[in-house]
């Protein structure tokens, strides 16, 4: 029997060294001193005797570079990685409530109820950050929301645009209230071609402006043709593209290679499209962000600045 993880098809996806590398910004020189020196990350290997990492060891990466980031040493990271293991132990326990305020959102999606819905993210909103809020109850509703649409679940189009146009109006009253005074570098950010769904776009662009980045926004369904002229007028740093769609052959073969070739500044591909056609998104040129914001925003951020 073969024990080579990558020939076995009931195993977790694994994902060779240059991926990785891809998805965190991380060189595979430093992922093989992190193994060899610190013992951080312990990937698996083939029978060819390859390095495959799962997605366990990538969220372990980024957490590495978010130590790294926060000054803590090399040297201490593997102590300061056993004290973030102790304090979400504890922290799981905490849970429950998100898992119940996704249960009454979804109960007041289910009813149209606005009022209700307007309550509860309210109070949610009044005791909690913005980006816990995001991470812990938006984006997993917007999951659950996606599953009851493709379950075929009574109203669950009805249900899920009732929600999208709620969370439109929300977010774009903050964005249009957002702070002037930022100073960092333009992106370009909108949905790929055929994409309607804009809340991850307009979520990720909320965070990138926390983080000090202009946002030029340009909303649904945006041809990718008309990017190299919007990023160029406006001196963009970088171009952002959302997805939750298969996108079609054309696409990556095609129109976003030339995107990335007329634009000729770093171009990325955020959303579960980026997650499911990674290898494509590649191959095209682009730089795949994934569905993590916070993690996506820290490999944006080391693409444009690679010598940090």
């Amino acid at each position: 029997m073969s024990t080579d993880p990558s020939q076995d098809p009931n195993a977790q996806e694994f994902f060779p060294i240059r991926t990785v590398s891809t998805l965190t910004g991380v060189n595979p020189i430093t992922l093989r001193a992190w193994e060899r020196r610190h013992g951080l990350i312990r990937p698996t290997r083939t029978a060819t005797g390859h390095r495959v990492y799962t997605r366990s060891d990538i969220d372990t990466v980024h957490r590495i570079l978010a130590l790294v980031d926060s000054g803590v040493t090399i040297s201490h990271v593997s102590e300061a990685l056993a004290a973030q293991a102790r304090s979400s132990s504890l922290a799981a326990t905490d849970e429950g409530p998100w898992v119940r305020a996704r249960a009454q959102m979804v109960d007041a999606i289910s009813r149209f109820d606005e009022a209700r819905l307007e309550t509860l993210y309210n109070e949610l909103l009044a005791v909690h950050a913005i980006e816990e809020v995001t991470a812990r109850l938006l984006l997993p509703l917007l999951v659950e929301l996606g599953q009851r649409w493709d379950n075929n679940q009574p109203g669950g189009i009805a249900e899920e645009h009732f929600f999208g146009m709620y969370m439109r109006i929300k977010l774009g009253a903050r964005l249009h209230h957002r702070s002037r005074a930022v100073l960092g570098p333009k992106l370009i950010a909108a949905c790929l071609p055929g994409e309607q769904h804009e809340i991850g776009l307009l979520l990720f662009a909320l965070a990138a402006h926390e983080q000090g980045y202009r946002m030029v926004l340009l909303g649904a369904n945006m041809p990718l043709d008309q990017l190299p002229h919007a990023a160029e007028r406006t001196q963009a740093a970088g171009i952002v593209l959302s997805g939750s769609i298969e996108a079609p052959r054309a696409l990556h073969a095609e129109a976003l290679p030339a995107l990335v070739r007329d634009a000729a500044i770093p171009v990325f591909v955020g959303g579960p499209t980026s997650v499911h056609q990674q290898d494509e998104v590649r191959a095209a040129g682009a730089v795949p962000l994934g569905t993590d914001i916070a993690r996506g925003l820290q490999l944006l951020h080391l693409t444009l600045n690679p010598t940090e």
